[in-house]
């Protein structure tokens, strides 16, 4: 696999290509936001896992810096603990429609066939730009993440609301509450939505186990390209 970066229109990404990569074959992607404090590169480290030749992984950097200790710098998509604004989510989503657009011109990614996937603050704003684009994202992921305020969402919701979405988060997670995930779901449900939703006896990650119950889930949702 090879990784390239790009400082793009509205955001830095990275793209990872797959193994025996052929530009003359339009791949289906897989686009991963991570969350608060890390960088493009956090979970492009999980495209291998995920599949070595089947998918183009798009992974943008959030737009805003913070020292993070150390004089390490991470990135978030709007600030921490509760000091953004709607107004920052706005920018966010409207950076990331720009990059959304940019990439699949890019590569020539038809619609439906992208999953959208985040971690943590990520996952927030997963939500923020997937639920109203089921045309062009074929599932979303939302990984120990809490759902923007309804009010902001609903909206957007479209009529027919059949967009696959899984939702994982840790019951001992110290950082997002398990009940923000609870309440996600249950929105969702009532909706018409049918989530994918479990529980994992972790903190605020990614394991191992919601791996193995992920990757399957993207692989029927959005098969690999079949070379």
């Amino acid at each position: 696999m090879e990784a390239r970066r790009y400082e793009g229109k509205s955001l830095q990404y990275m793209v990872i290509h797959p193994d025996n990569y052929d530009p003359e074959i339009s791949y289906p992607m897989i686009m991963l936001l991570h969350g608060f404090g890390a960088s493009m590169a956090d979970l492009a480290g999980f495209s291998p896992t995920i599949d070595r030749e089947g998918y183009v992984y798009a992974c943008p950097n959030a737009p805003l810096s913070f020292e993070i200790g150390s004089g390490q710098v991470g990135y978030g998509w709007t600030p921490p603990r509760g000091q953004g604004t709607e107004e920052d989510a706005q920018k966010a989503k409207d950076q990331l429609g720009t990059f959304f657009d940019e990439v699949l011109e890019q590569y020539r990614t038809p619609e439906g066939q992208v999953i959208l996937a985040g971690f943590s603050q990520g996952g927030g704003m997963t939500y923020r730009c997937g639920l109203g684009r089921p045309e062009v994202f074929a599932g979303l992921v939302a990984l120990s993440s809490s759902m923007p305020d309804p009010g902001t969402l609903i909206t957007s919701l479209p009529d027919q609301r059949t967009q696959p979405i899984f939702i994982s988060h840790g019951s001992y997670d110290d950082i997002v509450p398990l009940e923000s995930a609870q309440r996600a779901k249950e929105f969702l449900e009532e909706e018409g939505y049918q989530p994918r939703y479990k529980e994992y006896p972790m903190k605020h990650e990614i394991s191992q186990d919601v791996l193995n119950d992920l990757i399957p889930w993207m692989k029927d949702v959005l098969p690999p390209t079949n070379r």
